[in-house]
Formats: structure tokens, sequence, C-alpha cells
């Protein structure tokens, strides 16, 4: 007997016992086996022990030379393979786990069976082998059995190293995400995003990347305390702060991201330093390249195991995405792909920019329909909110959204009205809440449970609270308003709750419909219809118009109490156009029109010239309406990203006395800087639309990093880009059609006005379904 046997033997059996470090040292599977091997009680450690010692050896024989063994590494292979073809190799380092595996293993020094124990690792040597030759099959073996890109359905390569994540440790699906801090559509996805997880906690990863978009002022501050909070506390301490930011969007600047920090237990001071150096600007930036390098320029962005989604989609379109995933990612383990390596093997045949897609030829024109400005419609009125007396001389009734943004601004209008005719004028109020407005139509069936129980009083001061209060229809608010004008809170809750006004809405926004009133707010005054937040003049106009008209039907005999139902009687219930014109300009076009524009080359734009869209935005920078549709572009952008490209076009309009020397400094920033000076100019012309002197224009090109305002100022001091600012105007007349601003050709096809985004995304929706 040796003398570490001797002692081995001497030790009781409770302790653990070393075996012949000598045995261990050959590395053969003869002298692993004939090792001190565990009493009973370490039954699971030593099965461990077997498991472990199966892929060092295997052949389940004598080590081959170093010279003989096969190089396993091979290029051709899974990414999965290459980092488990190592463990074919015995060397010292192995020895060295061999060893410390007996040391835990070798519990007791009682006697083994050694013929058995040698049988059952060479058994667990053989299914490694197995296990290993599947893991190491050629690629293209791999790739014959499982079909890992979806049909048509294009993958991205997004780098998800290194940045913060939450969800799956070892995930099949990762969505990387690209976001803005300061984006309300990317607040409005976070919902979405916890769902997700919530529905594949092992399953889904959350990977979050930067992209602040310039004209969001308070967002790259976010994102690189957000960063920084990453470096301070890892991931955990990222993802609180990103959550306390999107709850707070409204209040990002600097004060507001060192109280957010402090609250999260950062070191504030850190904080400030990298605020103030921008350490993390550089990583932001990156992401950022990446990211429109991927087509993704609006946000949020999605990248679901690379495949792009873009928007704050509904749940139902991530859970689409991600359950094909998942199949595809079950069925690539079923290869021999472990679940830790399914992102990189996808990302390898990924693309690294969209792929090229030719542009959609243009329709030649045709003569189409023009709707008549001069129809009457036929709204009723009975039973309806109103303002007024029921013998106005003018009835307007408008069709709202207490969500929508154009429909709180002109409630100031409205009021004026108001003001200005007394009696004369009644205003009746019919429900049409969009469907992409979330909290549009709990606010419409709390509202309407307020007339129902107080009367038209009632339901106006109601209704001045929710659009006063747009941002935040809560279902608690809405019954703490409610509240406020007398009406049961109770009440309305049980409303909200059996949906009791729910088909009397929906009837509202069925005749609508009917009425060609899809937008809001959509106006009919004594039947004639007028579309958007217009300007104060716009309504007067009108108005006094149908007032003539009032005025002379009652001096004809028409009582008062009747006018209004006289003159709707024999209006239409369906959308009236003019007869087709052959003259070379037309009245304002329903949009089924395609006019044949050029787009002009070297024309500022957004979006890849390969895109499937184009939206030639014709405007004005001193137009308010232009203003108005600003925050609706940015929406198409983010919703249709690399699917749709929109490109500025001049047409300023010649009562706007400024709007022509804005138009030719614009064209000098953008010689100067490219797309990315002009938009951000174009942003600061419309923040300061009012005050466009010839001074401020050039003080405000100054700010715009890489502008020589210089230049831009001798511009303004001569005639220069005059001609081609005109040329853009001229190429509207050339196609035969005559417009306002702002005005929208969508592949052609021309929409006017500040319409709201589901105008817009019908007629994108068309051009892409029918290229």
């Amino acid at each position: 007997m040796s003398d570490s046997a001797a002692r081995q033997s001497a030790m009781p059996s409770s302790y653990c016992t070393m075996p012949d470090v000598r045995s261990v040292a050959t590395g053969t599977p003869a002298a692993v086996a004939s090792s001190s091997i565990a009493s009973p009680r370490c039954s699971s450690t030593r099965t461990k022990m077997v498991r472990l010692l199966a892929p060092m050896t295997r052949d389940g024989g004598e080590r081959r030379p170093h010279a003989q063994r096969r190089r396993v590494v091979n290029v051709d292979r899974p990414v999965v393979s290459r980092r488990r073809a190592a463990f074919g190799r015995v060397g010292p380092m192995r020895s060295c786990i061999c060893l410390a595996a007996l040391l835990l293993a070798s519990c007791g020094g009682a006697a083994v069976d050694e013929a058995a124990l040698r049988d059952e690792i060479r058994e667990e040597v053989r299914a490694e082998m197995a296990r290993e030759a599947r893991r190491n099959r050629p690629r293209a073996e791999v790739d014959a059995e499982v079909d890992v890109a979806l049909p048509d359905t294009p993958r991205f390569l997004i780098d998800a190293a290194g940045a913060p994540a939450r969800g799956a440790a070892d995930p099949r699906v990762t969505i990387v995400t690209f976001s803005d801090f300061q984006c309300p559509f990317c607040g409005r996805v976070q919902a979405t995003l916890r769902r997700l997880l919530e529905a594949y906690p092992d399953d889904v990863r959350l990977v979050f990347r930067n992209n602040p978009l310039p004209f969001h002022q308070d967002a790259m501050p976010a994102a690189e305390a957000a960063q920084e909070a990453h470096a301070q506390g890892g991931p955990d301490m990222f993802w609180r702060l990103h959550d306390l930011l999107f709850a707070n969007q409204h209040a990002l600047e600097r004060a507001d991201l060192e109280r957010y920090a402090a609250q999260i237990g950062m070191d504030v001071t850190r904080l400030t330093q990298a605020l103030d150096r921008h350490t993390h600007q550089a990583r932001i930036v990156a992401d950022q390249t990446e990211a429109g390098a991927r087509g993704a320029r609006g946000t949020p962005a999605f990248f679901i195991n690379g495949v792009q989604l873009m928007g704050a989609q509904p749940f139902e379109r991530f859970d689409e995405i991600v359950q094909r995933e998942l199949a595809v990612a079950r069925r690539l383990e079923a290869a021999g792909v472990a679940r830790g390596q399914i992102y990189a093997y996808l990302m390898r045949d990924a693309l690294d920019a969209p792929p090229h897609r030719p542009a959609a030829p243009t329709p030649p024109p045709r003569a189409r329909r023009q709707p008549d400005p001069d129809a009457y419609y036929r709204v009723p009125v009975s039973g309806q909110p109103q303002l007024g007396p029921d013998d106005a001389l003018v009835t307007i009734v408008e069709y709202a959204d207490f969500q929508c943004p154009f429909c709180v601004r002109v409630q100031p209008t409205l009021e004026q009205l108001r003001q200005r005719y007394g009696n004369d004028l009644r205003i009746v109020y019919r429900h049409n809440p969009l469907p992409f407005h979330e909290n549009a139509m709990p606010a419409a069936e709390a509202a309407a449970e307020v007339h129902a129980q107080a009367g038209s009083a009632a339901f106006f001061r109601y209704a001045a609270l929710l659009f006063e209060n747009a941002r935040a229809l809560t279902r608690d608010n809405l019954l703490a308003w409610a509240s406020q004008v007398g009406v049961s809170a109770a009440d309305v809750d049980r409303a909200l709750s059996d949906g009791r006004h729910r088909a009397a809405i929906l009837e509202d926004q069925r005749l609508a419909q009917s009425l060609g009133a899809s937008g809001t707010p959509t106006f009919f005054i004594n039947g004639r219809n007028l579309r958007g937040a217009q300007p104060y003049d716009v309504f007067e106009r009108a108005v006094d118009a149908a007032l003539a008209d009032a005025r002379r039907r009652v001096a004809e005999g028409t009582p008062r109490g009747q006018l209004y139902a006289s003159i709707v009687e024999h209006g239409s219930t369906s959308p009236q156009y003019m007869a087709e014109t052959g003259g070379a300009e037309l009245a304002p076009p329903d949009g089924d029109q395609v006019y044949a524009i050029p787009v002009r080359d070297g024309a500022p734009s957004r979006g890849p010239r390969t895109a499937p869209v184009t939206v030639q935005l014709f405007s004005d920078f001193q137009c308010p309406f232009c203003a108005r549709v600003r925050p609706v572009i940015d929406q198409i952008v983010q919703r249709y990203g690399n699917q749709v490209r929109v490109v500025w076009r001049d047409y300023p309009l010649p009562f706007h006395q400024n709007a022509m020397a804005a138009a030719r400094a614009a064209r000098e920033v953008h010689r100067q800087g490219g797309d990315q000076a002009f938009w951000a100019f174009h942003d600061l012309l419309f923040d300061n639309q009012r005050n466009l002197e010839t001074d401020e224009i050039v003080r405000l090109a100054g700010t715009v990093p890489g502008v020589n305002a210089r230049r831009v100022r001798r511009v303004l001091e001569s005639d220069r880009f005059e001609a081609e600012v005109r040329a853009d105007m001229q190429a509207v007349a050339d196609a035969g059609v005559r417009i306002g601003t702002p005005s929208l050709f969508i592949n052609g096809r021309l929409i006017q006005g500040a319409q709201p985004f589901a105008a817009f995304e019908a007629a994108i929706d068309r051009a892409l379904a029918n290229p």
C-alpha cells in the first residue's frame, strides 16, 4: 500500500479524502477511473464529475499526442460550436480541473467497483461525443434542416453586446429597441414592452439602444444620464432611471435629471461631471449611427431577432413576430444551437443596411371628381348637446375628439365666435373619438353621461375640462371632473363600465364617416363643411356668409325656429363633388388624382431615396397650419421608417411677407450643412414664425452647428435662391393643380391642410399597397 493510500485509509469516513495525484496527472481514463471515488453519500457529485470528465476523454481510451488531434474549430460551423470545440483537448489545465473534481468527489475513502466506473465513464463519453458531433455539424447541414429566415422578412445586424438589457437571461428572442426618452410614442409603448416581458419571462430579452432625436432638446441629456446610471450601477440602476424618465417625459431638464438620480441612489456629483463632460455622448452617437444605417431614423424602432418593427405598435403586432421567432428558435435548438447562441446564429447573415428597393413609378395623371365647396349636408342636431338657442340663425355642428390636439386648439376660436355672434349662433357637439387616441372613447362616454344627467350646460363645462386636460384623461380624472360639474361620479363610473352610451357614440362616428368627416375637428356651418382648426377669420367669413343667407330666408318667410331644418332638409348624406373640369387649373382635389411632380434633385429630405413612398411637402415657414402639421410629419417618419421619404418643397405664400426670405435662408443653410442642418433650422423657423425679420433669421441660422450666419445674411441681402424657390412653386402649377399650404403629395396624390395623422396614414398605406 502506498503512503498516500495508507494515510487515506486511516482517515475517518466522514472526511473528504484526496486521491493519488500521480494517478490523475497521467490524464488517462484508466487512471481517472482507478482513483478513489466517493462514498455513496456523494453519489450526486460523483455523477457530475463523470459528466465533466466525459468531454475531456472523447474516445474513451488513451489521450492522443497533440499532433494527432483533430482541430475542431471550423469557420464553416455555427458560432455556437466554436467555443465548445475547445473542450475536445486535454492539457494541463484540463488535468487540473480533473483534480479539482476528484477532490470534491472523493469522499470517505470507500472502495469502488473500478470496472463499473470505467464502463459508466465510457458510456457518458459516447453520449457526449454524439452531442458534440451534432453541435459541430457543418453550417450548410444545419441550414438545410432549419429555415432561419422568415419569408420575405429581412433581418438586420444589430449589436446587443454591452447595452442595458432585462428579461430572460438565456433568451430565445432578443428585442433591441432604439428609443428617445422625450418621444411620446416611445413612452406610449413601454406598457406593451412590460407586457411582453411578463408574457415571455423565460424567452424574451429587451435590449436598450439610444436614438435621441435632434428636435427633442432634452432627449440627449436624458440619454447621457441613463448611460451614466448604467456605468454607476449596471442594468438594475439603468432600468430604474429609464422607468422614471419615461414616467416624467415632460420634466427632463437638468435639475429634473439630478433629482431622479438622487431618488434612485446615484452619485449625483458623478452624474453632473458626466453631463458636463459629455462622457457618454460618443456611445450614444454610435447608437444613433447604427440606427440610421439600419433604416431606423424614427423612434421607437425595434429589431426582434433582427426583424424590424417601427413605431408604438399594439401588443398583438409584437406578439405575432415574437411567436414566429420562438418557432424559429426552437427549430434551431432542435438542430443543436444552444439557446444562448440563437441571436448570434441569426446575426450571421443579417443585413447591415436596408435592401435596395427601386422607386415606384409615378402613375400617369388622370382627372377625378373634386369636392363641391357649396354643397349642403343633412346633419341632424336633435338631442345633441348645444350652446345657443334653438332658433339661432347659424348652427355650427362640431365633430370632435377630446384627446385631439387640433380640437383643443380650436376651442378658443369657437368661444370667440360665441362672443361675437351671441344668440344668432348655436354650437352643437357630436362625438368622433379617433381610434388611435386610447382615452378619447372613455372621455366621450363620460361626457355623454354628464349630458344625460345634467343637460347641455353641464356637458360643455365638462367638455372644457376635458379639452384643458387632454393629456390626462384617466378614469380617475374623468370621475373627479364629473363631480366638479355637479354630476354623480358613481353614475359616470357605472356608465363607463357598462358602455351604455357607446352605441350612440358609434352612430355619431358612422354619420361622420358617411359625410366624409373622418378627421377631427370637422364643422358643418348651416350644413356647409369646414375642416380643421382654421383661424378665426376663416370661421368668421363662413359664419357671415351663412348669416346673410339665413337673414334672407327669414325675410322671405321662413320662421327662425325652423330655419336650420329647412336649410339642411334636402342636404346630402354623402360627400358631394363638382363636375369634372377640362381646364388646366383644378379645384382642390379629393386625393384620388395622381400628379406628376418630379422630386427636385438635392432637395432636403428625411428617409432613404429608395423608399417605396415619397411624400413631397409643399410648405411655408410663416404659415401657422404648416407649423401644426410638423408633429404629424414626425409621426409619419416614426411610424414608417425606411418605407417613407419626406421631401421639403418651398411654397411661400405672397401674403406672408417674410416667408420668401425664410425659404431662401433655409436653402443656404442646406447648402452649407446638408439635411441635418436644414431640418434643425426648419424647426427653429417654425418655433419662431411670428418673428421672421431678417436679423432674427440670421440669428437663428447662427445657432445651427456648422452654419456661417454671415453667408446667410449675404444671401438675404441679394436675390440668391429666389428663382429656385419659385421653381418649386412652378412645379405645382405645371402639374395642373392649385394648392395652399401645407400640401402633401404622397406618391403624387394630394392631401391638403393640417390633417390628423389618420388621414396621412390611410394615404400612405394605400400607396404601400398599390405601388
